[in-house]
């Protein structure tokens, strides 16, 4: 896999994410900028990129399985009363620049494309910020506007017809081991009961790791997590959960996801402290 120009997010000096704005991908895989390996203080990888299980899963990023009908999530799509198929509909996220670069962070500017047409312009803002001597927080935003002349719509596979898939939107592939990570949220843990739930904040936590992600902004904590540990780990935000999303001309979406990524097995408390620590003003 030939990739280009990727900045390297550091924490008090320290490489913490590789974020790769030009990756050289099959179109199926609806290509798009991804952050991979992202990794704890202590070096551990928590990001999987292209996995057998999930050959369209790229690290941390955006992707949304149906905008207007485009597939920029990779991979089959869900049609409703067929199932997952086959479609010729991918769309790609193309780099248009970076109007800010600094070593923990930066604001990159994307146009999604599809069939020859941007049907979105994103601005992506991501800073990586140290929390403790073990711990740091990746803070990403990503704003989409609807740049055609007619309401685009964003829909998930659970809006087509699938019940309990609503994935599209913020995601993070997380490092695949011998045994599934916990999940713990403030008031509850297990996949089926994070799964579909809008809790302040979801935890995974693995063998000598745990990222703990949260809604940093009102709007963005009204959308439910998508959690999946048994079949892979990985977790997103869901932006089209029940309805489709409408996005009319000119208007812009945005959320924002913080995630705690901490070296160690946290408990709930220490989880929840750090989040209060990563979100707070």
């Amino acid at each position: 896999m030939t990739t280009h120009e990727a900045p390297v997010l550091r924490v008090a000096g320290r490489p913490v994410g590789r974020y790769v704005t030009r990756p050289e991908l099959p179109e199926r895989l609806s290509p798009r900028p991804y952050l991979h390996p992202v990794t704890t203080l202590a070096g551990t990888a928590v990001t999987e990129l292209g996995p057998a299980d999930h050959p369209h899963h790229l690290g941390v990023g955006v992707a949304v399985p149906d905008v207007e009908g485009h597939n920029f999530w990779g991979g089959r799509t869900f049609v409703r009363d067929q199932g997952p198929t086959e479609l010729d509909n991918h769309g790609a996220q193309r780099h248009a620049g970076f109007p800010l670069r600094d070593p923990d962070g930066f604001v990159e500017e994307l146009r999604w494309m599809a069939a020859g047409t941007e049907l979105l312009h994103e601005r992506r803002t991501v800073a990586a910020t140290e929390l403790t001597g073990s711990a740091w927080a990746l803070d990403f935003t990503f704003s989409l506007t609807n740049t055609t002349p007619a309401t685009l719509t964003i829909g998930s596979p659970a809006t087509n017809g699938r019940p309990g898939a609503a994935y599209g939107g913020f995601f993070w592939r997380a490092r695949k081991e011998a045994a599934a990570p916990d999940v713990l949220t403030p008031d509850t843990e297990g996949e089926e009961r994070a799964h579909g739930s809008w809790a302040d904040w979801v935890a995974l936590v693995g063998s000598s790791w745990t990222l703990v992600f949260a809604g940093a902004t009102e709007r963005t904590r009204q959308d439910p997590w998508f959690v999946r540990t048994a079949e892979y780990p990985g977790v997103g935000s869901s932006l089209a959960h029940r309805d489709r999303l409408p996005v009319a001309p000119g208007d812009t979406v945005v959320r924002r996801i913080v995630t705690v990524v901490a070296d160690g097995r946290l408990d709930r408390e220490a989880a929840a402290a750090l989040v209060k620590k990563a979100v707070s003003p």
